[in-house]
């Protein structure tokens, strides 16, 4: 069975940086994707940045409304994926969630557009006051 465990979320002044982890566990691809989507109160969910990985490499892609200040990466031999959030702004506020899937399918920006994800874990708080 397929877990994913986001931590590293919390509350940080603007301008300030927080690295979100997801732990996976039970995935055991050697090809695979995954994602982070975040979700604002009254707001649908919004993709973030989005990871495609196979046998010694990956290419990743970061939605326009965070580049430059976000970066996606992950650590096969810890199982575990990253999101560097750097110059934090209130906009950011959300419940940050980490997803998962064994397929490399398709354009990777459309993927993390359309939140085509299989696996999803219970997602992270991140509150970025002014």
């Amino acid at each position: 069975q397929v877990q994913l465990v986001e931590s590293g979320g919390g509350s940080v002044q603007a301008g300030k940086s927080l690295t979100l982890s997801c732990a996976a566990s039970g995935f055991t691809y050697s090809t695979y994707s995954m994602g982070w989507f975040r979700q604002a109160p009254g707001k649908e969910r919004e993709g973030v940045a989005g990871i495609y990985i196979w046998p010694g490499f990956s290419v990743t892609d970061v939605a326009d409304s965070v580049k430059g200040r976000f970066t996606i990466s992950q650590d096969s031999a810890k199982n575990t994926l990253y999101l560097q959030m750097n110059d934090l702004k209130p906009e950011d506020t959300a419940v940050y969630y980490c997803a998962a899937d064994s397929s490399t399918r398709g354009q990777l920006t459309a993927r993390v557009r359309s939140g085509d994800f299989t696996h999803w874990g219970q997602g992270t708080q991140v509150t970025v006051s002014i």
